[in-house]
């Protein structure tokens, strides 16, 4: 099972600097507050490592809708699924991404990450448009950040590298899983449990 969405938005929201701009909405705003915010605390040499990690995986749950990404990985697994099984899946998916956050933690090597614009998609939900460079010169990559502004604070709820949704390929990974495993959401639950361990 491949960690897609989660090391993805580790990698491209938290380890990218915005470069300034002046940005048109609050969803583009939000995505470039977050990318500097998490450069900060990277760069936090106040901080001891575990600090700077424990700050950091804080900071990228909290820039998240895990809850909601959740639902929508487990499929239609979740319709079927009992109040705790879902339960028990909501908090072993939140181990699992904060382990897998935690993994790419030295990962940053200097990209920039650029908003470009948005598209609205309906009411108090927003794509945003950005453009991520290596400064190793590798081909500039488009990548976009699924928001949702209509809740208490904004969220983010998919990425889309060059056009394919992280959180679809999440769902059907798990979906093979739960075809492959006759233990059905527990068993999901309990590998992502044992994979989160991998992480530490």
């Amino acid at each position: 099972m491949r960690p897609v969405l989660l090391s993805i938005f580790a990698l491209l929201l938290a380890f990218a600097p915005a470069q300034a701009q002046n940005t048109a909405n609050p969803a583009e705003q939000f995505v470039s507050d977050q990318i500097r915010t998490g450069l900060t605390i990277l760069n936090d040499k106040g901080l001891s490592t575990e600090a700077r990690q424990a700050r950091f995986g804080d900071f990228l749950l909290g820039a998240t809708d895990l809850n909601r990404i959740a639902v929508f990985t487990l499929g239609d697994a979740a319709r079927t699924a009992t109040p705790a099984q879902r339960d028990a899946f909501n908090t072993a998916f939140s181990t699992y991404a904060i382990a897998v956050y935690r993994s790419y933690f030295q990962n940053y090597n200097g990209q920039s990450l650029t908003v470009t614009g948005s598209r609205t998609n309906g009411p108090g939900d927003t794509t945003v448009h950005t453009r991520l460079v290596d400064p190793n010169g590798s081909q500039p990559l488009a990548v976009d950040f699924r928001v949702r502004t209509d809740g208490p604070r904004p969220l983010v709820l998919d990425i889309g590298l060059a056009g394919i949704s992280l959180a679809q390929t999440q769902h059907d990974d798990f979906a093979a899983y739960l075809a492959r495993n006759p233990g059905g959401v527990d068993a999901l639950t309990a590998h992502l449990v044992d994979v989160a361990k991998t992480y530490r």
